[in-house]
């Protein structure tokens, strides 16, 4: 196997060689009469299919055996020698042949017709029922362990793998397309509005779908263990050296390793490895970026459409408004709504003392601010301070501060009714507190690939769904509808 990964594939040489277009045009006609079951040609039907180009008006038959001489050489054509049809000896000297493609041939044929069809782009696509195929064909073989036979287990297990390959290769190359230099120019132009609100509808149901299917996948996957994965991996092993090949017989251990293998990056893809997060997750991560540089492109466009807009019929209406008001104070008072007061002062204030990012400006304490001469021989005056301790001050905050923490977190364990687990669906009205720390919870358990987080106090909690089902947390200021979701406090 080593040695034909470090071989000269000599298949592929028509492809670049020097008369590549009389080559590729030969092979081609093989190709399209192989897909059409008809393995065996005569020359003298090559010789007719390429006479109807008009590149090969002056092409003889003398090239032409030269050219299939020359591809029998690099082994993309099998000479095979007729016989039933000769009457003399003459004819029999002559070796008239009819040929046949190679197994490789045809592979590159086909990767070739691929690249044709690809462009310049990638191709690819972001289909949410990729997920629920896969989670159908691991459900079965799931279930098929241990009563299917060796040929049904089998062909199950390639469902998954050819699922979840389908998968990762549309999902890498829609991305791939997204991010590539062309559509970033598309998206940049007017005709770009047109299709915003479809492109973002189309990457939200994926979005959704990959959450909604992702979670009972990587359950399945926790619930096949290693031991349940060789012991599958031995049974199609088992079937594969069932199956009678007269070339040189694979050893059974490199059908074990290639399941192994295969299973391993299944596993790697959606749960990742230490230190590096799931691909899942990375391409969730994508998605939602593109999102929001689709976003960003549609506001941009939007904001560069709406400064070059004529504003002629706003100035007419409001100057048909202006010319309608009863006196020049409540004009006045249109005109500051509309454009601003006319002289207005604009003062910029200090740092905010709070550094709390959920505060409302009504709560910060007003800002001091000394209004310095504008004249030019204005100094301000120096003298030399003492440094002052403020020791007591900063412990006092630090105590307010700790105390407020310890409020919060007696609060949160108040939730748990048998300091356990905590069950939103049984939550009654709660403090605004105590919904922002369980969305922070949230966030952090989803961030992960066990969906297990630690908790500002060093607790150790995971994310369970119970159900399907929305539910609604009741809050002193609104309501919150999220999923039914339990924390489960594993320390």
């Amino acid at each position: 196997m080593e040695e034909l990964r470090q071989r000269k594939i000599v298949e592929a040489s028509y492809l670049t060689a020097e008369n590549a277009g009389r080559y590729r045009s030969i092979l081609r006609f093989f190709y399209l009469q192989h897909e059409k079951l008809r393995h065996y040609l005569y020359p003298e039907d090559v010789l007719a299919h390429l006479k109807e180009d008009v590149y090969f008006e002056e092409y003889t038959e003398a090239q032409l055996q030269a050219d299939l001489k020359q591809l029998c050489d690099w082994n993309n054509l099998i000479p095979r020698q007729e016989t039933g049809r000769v009457l003399t000896i003459e004819d029999f000297k002559k070796k008239r042949y009819r040929y046949q493609c190679t197994p490789y041939t045809i592979e590159i044929e086909r990767m070739v017709e691929r690249l044709h069809s690809l462009g310049e782009s990638f191709g690819g696509s972001l289909e949410a029922t990729l997920f629920e195929r896969l989670l159908a064909a691991l459900r079965h073989f799931s279930e098929e362990r241990g009563s299917a036979s060796g040929a049904e287990f089998n062909q199950t297990w390639e469902d998954v793998y050819a699922c979840f390959r389908k998968l990762v290769e549309q999902a890498s190359d829609y991305i791939a397309y997204l991010k590539s230099e062309k559509v970033e120019e598309c998206m940049k132009s007017e005709a770009f509005l047109t299709y915003k609100d479809a492109f973002a509808e189309y990457i939200r149901r994926f979005i959704l779908g990959l959450q909604t299917s992702s979670y009972n996948i990587e359950s399945l996957l926790k619930q096949i263990t290693a031991a349940d994965m060789a012991a599958a991996a031995e049974k199609i092993a088992d079937y594969q050296m069932s199956i009678p090949r007269l070339e040189e017989a694979v050893e059974r251990s490199v059908y074990v390793a290639r399941c192994l293998e295969q299973w391993e990056s299944l596993r790697l893809w959606f749960f990742g490895s230490a230190g590096h997060a799931s691909e899942l997750l990375l391409l969730e991560r994508e998605t939602m970026e593109t999102i929001r540089r689709i976003t960003r492109f549609a506001q941009r466009l939007g904001e560069r459409h709406s400064a070059s807009r004529s504003r002629y019929q706003d100035y007419l209406y409001l100057a048909g408004w202006f010319s309608t008001l009863p006196n020049v104070d409540e004009a006045h008072k249109l005109a500051a709504a509309l454009f601003g007061s006319s002289g207005v002062r604009h003062i910029c204030a200090g740092v905010r003392e709070s550094e709390d990012m959920d505060g409302v400006i009504w709560e910060e304490p007003s800002t001091v601010l000394p209004v310095k001469p504008s004249v030019n021989t204005y100094r301000e005056k120096t003298r030399p301070g003492a440094v002052v301790n403020r020791q007591a001050e900063k412990e006092a905050a630090r105590e307010a501060f700790l105390r407020e923490k310890e409020a919060e977190q007696a609060l949160v364990d108040a939730l748990s009714a048998d300091g356990r687990n905590i069950v939103l669906a049984s939550l009654g009205l709660q403090p605004p507190i105590v919904r922002k720390t369980l969305l922070n919870w949230i966030s952090r358990c989803m961030g992960q690939g066990d969906r297990t987080a630690k908790t500002e106090n060093g607790r150790l909690v995971r994310l369970v769904r119970r159900s399907e089902a929305q539910i609604v947390l009741e809050c002193t200021d609104g309501t919150l509808q999220l999923p039914d979701f339990v924390f489960e406090f594993l320390d």
